[in-house]
């Protein structure tokens, strides 16, 4: 991981979408008045005919770029997590999910790393709500060469795919040798004292502990799900057989993403104890990103210490 290279994965999808349009003609993009800081501007740069500012009306951007798909374009929909599927939930429901149509809807500033825009935009059920629907695939990256690739893997899926992009920079976690694969996570290591599943901006997070345990000479492996549906339930029975402790983590409600995501996998497969480390029963508050991560214990910190207990 290299902690000196950040970089945002909400950049790196803009990069990914903009050489999207390069080579491909049929991709269409939509956003929401927000193109600035969802980054899809690169794209509406480069091929304003394909390019469609709809405004604030995040609900009538899914509905028209159901009806783009139907006429055999690649839509990408793009807008804050909160926006592109809390306000247009409905939408995701009865025009995307229902018909099963090619529609790529994207969701940036997701979780408490919105940080001062407070509770109203930090988003932490948009897992929740995609993962309910049929038909959806969720990709949810960690870093720049993961979200490039997750990018062009969604439009290869025929069908409805939900990516998830972090508003902060993030290091670098891959290099260009790393192989991703639709379903399958990334183990880091081998130990066998636990095991802790992470995604999106939380993997970094992850690997910092990781470190600081080595140090104790507590060993753990860490679990990169990009893909949060469909899950890699091989790779979670390896761990929860071959490791003593399992703890998930996620900038997300505890309800309803990847911890239970892996608990669903646990009580049919492998009963066994999963520490869920996230937001419970509650909204996030503001402030700077990393005190309020802080404040809900999303730190390397907290999970070396749920790891020792």
């Amino acid at each position: 991981m290299d902690k000196e290279n950040k970089i945002a994965t909400r950049a790196s999808f803009g990069e990914a979408l903009k050489e999207l349009g390069d080579e491909n003609e049929k991709i269409v993009v939509l956003d929401a008045d927000l193109s600035g800081a969802t980054k899809t501007n690169s794209f509406a740069k480069a091929y304003p005919d394909r390019f469609f500012d709809m405004g604030i009306a995040e609900s009538n951007m899914i509905g028209v770029a159901s009806g783009m798909a139907t006429c055999g374009k690649i839509p990408f929909a793009a807008s804050f997590a909160v926006f592109s599927t809390g306000r247009g939930y409905d939408q995701l429901r009865a025009s995307v999910a229902y018909p099963k149509l090619n529609v790529k809807v994207v969701g940036t500033h997701y979780g408490l790393t919105v940080g001062e825009d407070g509770a109203t935009h930090q988003m932490l059920e948009d897992l929740s709500l995609v993962r309910g629907l049929p038909n959806f695939t969720i990709l949810a990256p960690s870093d720049d060469l993961s979200s490039k690739w997750a990018v062009k893997e969604a439009a290869k899926i025929q069908g409805p795919v939900y990516l998830r992009f972090c508003r902060l920079a993030t290091p670098v976690i891959y290099d260009k040798s790393q192989k991703f694969e639709l379903g399958k996570g990334i183990c880091f290591g081998d130990g066998t004292d636990g095991t802790v599943f992470a995604t999106g901006d939380m993997v970094c997070k992850a690997l910092e502990a990781q470190e600081i345990l080595e140090k104790e000479n507590i060993h753990i492996r860490v679990v990169d799900f990009h893909t949060i549906k469909p899950i890699d339930k091989e790779l979670i029975l390896k761990c929860a057989k071959e490791t003593n402790k399992l703890i998930s983590i996620e900038d997300h409600s505890i309800y309803g993403g990847l911890g239970d995501a892996i608990a669903d996998v646990l009580i049919t497969e492998y009963p066994k104890k999963l520490i869920k480390m996230g937001v419970k029963e509650e909204f996030g508050r503001s402030g700077k990103a990393e005190e309020v991560l802080k404040y809900y214990g999303l730190t390397p910190e907290k999970i070396a210490e749920n790891v020792r207990d």
